[in-house]
């Protein structure tokens, strides 16, 4: 299912210790449509060694979409604007020195080179893991929450979808008895008729039986009443798990298979422009229930 979920942390929320001036560290969390789950990270270079605390989190709460994770440190410039010192001024000097004397086209250190270079040097503790993990928890519950709330509104959706086709379920019902009696009047009309042409070649009795074997062959032929019972079932298992919740995305799944082949089924036997009209009408509420069921976990 699709969501969405952020976290800050700032010095006045922090509670681990760290000694790295930081304004803000921010955790994005996207998740879109997928049968599968499939992480995607894009951390920076400081909290690279996470991913893998970060992708066992996802993995314990998630088992479906497609689900990207940013993260992004933001600190205090003024704060980590801190003066060298001066034995690292004179090495760097030292450095530039032995650098010109090789390649005497080399620019000088600026300013900016030298701040650069000093603050890279300079060592950093900070528990990275330690400040992340609650973070990381706090936008993954934030994430759960979105997604309960979409399921809630597909559940609904399924709902209505399941309703109309037990609508159009009892539509087809009273048709198949219809049609079979329509058909074997016709048959026995035809009889009459036979009897008549062949006046009396044929035995009266042989022809009425011929043509009732015929009515009886083409009423098993269009009989659907197992298919719509084997479809009244699987609506009843669709809704007891959509009212039951929880992890019911793969058995949704093969639930909407069999709901299609039962409307395949119904639509080969349909013999009335009526019943491939509910057939059709189903397949297309099937396929979007198909649809939707691909977003629940």
């Amino acid at each position: 299912m699709t969501g969405y979920a952020s976290a800050q942390l700032t010095p006045e929320t922090a509670t681990a210790p760290t000694d790295t001036p930081c304004v803000r560290l921010g955790l994005e969390i996207r998740a879109v449509n997928s049968r599968f789950l499939d992480l995607t990270f894009r951390l920076p270079e400081e909290l690279r060694a996470q991913e893998p605390a970060l992708r066992a989190l996802l993995s314990r709460h998630l088992k479906r979409g497609k689900v990207e994770v940013r993260a992004a440190i933001e600190q205090d410039a003024s704060a980590s604007l801190s003066t060298p010192s001066i034995a690292l001024l004179q090495r760097l000097n030292m450095v530039q020195e032995h650098i010109q004397a090789w390649l005497p086209s080399a620019k000088a250190l600026s300013v900016a080179d030298a701040l650069r270079l000093a603050g890279n040097s300079a060592p950093t503790t900070t528990d990275w893991a330690s400040i992340l993990s609650p973070l990381a928890e706090e936008a993954v519950t934030a994430l759960l929450d979105a997604r309960a709330r979409e399921g809630k509104r597909l559940a609904k959706t399924l709902l209505d979808r399941i309703a109309q086709l037990r609508e159009l379920a009892a539509q087809a019902t009273p048709l198949v008895p219809q049609l079979v009696e329509q058909q074997r009047q016709r048959f026995l009309e035809r009889w009459q008729e036979a009897m008549g042409l062949a006046q009396g070649q044929v035995p009266a009795e042989a022809a009425q039986d011929r043509a009732l074997s015929e009515a009886t062959a083409f009423a098993i032929r269009i009989d659907v009443a197992e298919e719509i019972t084997r479809l009244d079932a699987h609506l009843d298992e669709l809704e007891r798990l959509l009212k039951k919740g929880g992890e019911i995305g793969k058995r949704l799944d093969f639930l909407i298979q069999e709901l299609h082949r039962e409307a395949n089924t119904l639509g080969s036997k349909s013999a009335t422009l009526e019943l491939t009209r509910i057939s059709v009408d189903m397949k297309v509420l099937i396929e979007q229930m198909r649809e939707q069921v691909q977003n629940i976990e």
